[in-house]
């Protein structure tokens, strides 16, 4: 699985060059994540005095090809945070989003598609052993206004697997729980096309 996950960053890659020397473009993205641990809507309610308790942040390439019908690869480096019952759960993953889009009216554009995950590192304030899967796939929908060279989306991603941890508490006793590495996460990004 990591090496079809490295081939497609590669391919992705290769993409961005090509698409600028097509015309169609690829540029730079940049924005804020809130995610959700659990139910997505409860967790937004609970967090309402503490607003930044699970915001993150993500930074990438991406590459368009296409113009009214468009094809959207990109490369994505996300720092996110959940908070549950034991404590913060921090994560640094790639995400990979194949997205199509459509213009639909001037510069309003629909766009879906299914995003790739690899995680680098994660972080939890309890022992925590390694989390079973470091790939694993979701799926992205959104809006977006794009300006001359400049764009902002909003989109909702939410991911089709679920990943078990080994949990260690004080006593050395040993659990297995189900620990979400992909929560319902709503992503707001401004992009510049080069």
């Amino acid at each position: 699985m990591k090496n079809l996950f490295f081939t497609v960053v590669l391919v992705v890659g290769f993409s961005t060059v090509l698409f600028a020397q097509t015309g169609s473009g690829f540029g730079i993205k940049a924005g804020l994540n809130y995610g959700g641990s659990g139910d997505y809507f409860q967790s937004a309610a609970d967090n309402f005095e503490n607003p930044d308790q699970n915001i993150g942040y993500h930074i990438g390439l991406f590459g368009k090809l296409g113009n009214k019908l468009y094809f959207r690869p990109e490369i994505v480096y996300t720092k996110t945070k959940s908070d549950y019952d034991l404590g913060e759960f921090d994560m640094q993953k790639i995400d990979v989003p194949l997205l199509v889009g459509l213009k639909v009216l001037g510069p309003i554009n629909v766009f879906a598609g299914p995003s790739l995950q690899y995680i680098l590192d994660t972080d939890f304030n309890i022992n925590v052993n390694d989390i079973e899967n470091d790939f694993s796939v979701g799926f992205n929908f959104g809006i977006g206004v794009n300006l001359n060279k400049l764009g902002i989306d909003l989109r909702y991603e939410r991911g089709f697997s679920d990943n078990e941890a080994t949990f260690i508490d004080n006593n050395n006793i040993i659990s297995l729980d189900r620990l979400e590495t992909r929560p319902e996460q709503i992503i707001l990004s401004l992009s510049y096309k080069i």
